[in-house]
């Protein structure tokens, strides 16, 4: 059996080697980003990044897996299933309100540093080929939660039968969302709020209640 003492040498190891992986990833991330902004996405290198943050290609590899990788939106975890669950089966509130707040707590973990996410959002918008990928990643994603609210409207005994525009109304629930999200993150990016961004999504997500406390959602 495992001794705490040895458990907590285990588990401070594990913490160290996560705190690396961590900043090696943040620095090759801010290695290619600064390389794009200065030299154009087309003309940097796998070989250029590696130089400049002294990794070997096969590191840059494992974390991630292309040049187009280091240069994609952070990973950003999905809702679990329980919460996935909790708002198909919510009845007693508005989905767009559930649907926001579910979305930002699942989308919290931003670019903690504002420098490096404005200089990659920067990037990406000055770069058709990285913008095209980004569009394709957020509809995606989209997708998955139109799915959700269809799983909701289901549960509530609404159909495509009584309602042949439902899947347009959930569609349409989930560009609002989105919109919202998208108003607070350009907000954080054109400088104009200077706390984190958790502190940011939930402002963002007072005003949201505020306004779906006056509507009357489905």
């Amino acid at each position: 059996m495992m001794s705490i003492q040895h458990l907590g040498a285990t588990t401070s190891t594990d913490s160290l080697r996560n705190r690396k992986r961590a900043a090696t990833r943040l620095a090759i991330r801010r290695a290619a980003i600064e390389l794009g902004l200065e030299h154009g996405y087309e003309h940097v290198t796998v070989d250029m990044i590696c130089a400049v943050c002294k990794v070997s290609p096969r590191t840059f590899f494992n974390y991630f897996g292309s040049k187009e990788g280091v240069y994609a939106s952070p990973s950003r975890a999905m809702p679990s299933e329980q919460q996935r669950r909790s708002f198909v089966e919510c009845s007693n509130s508005g989905v767009f309100d559930d649907l926001f707040s579910m979305v930002a707590d699942s989308l919290v973990e931003v670019d903690s540093n504002l420098e490096l996410f404005q200089a990659r959002h920067q990037l990406i918008h000055q770069t058709p080929e990285l913008l095209l990928k980004e569009k394709s990643r957020i509809t995606e994603v989209e997708e998955i939660y139109v799915g959700y609210v269809l799983e909701r409207y289901r549960f509530q005994g609404r159909s495509e039968t009584e309602t042949p525009d439902l899947s347009d109304e959930a569609h349409l629930v989930v560009a609002l969302v989105s919109g919202a999200m998208r108003f607070a993150l350009q907000k954080w990016v054109a400088g104009n709020f200077h706390d984190t961004p958790e502190d940011l999504v939930r402002s963002a997500s007072a005003l949201v209640h505020r306004i779906a406390s006056n509507e009357h959602w489905p």
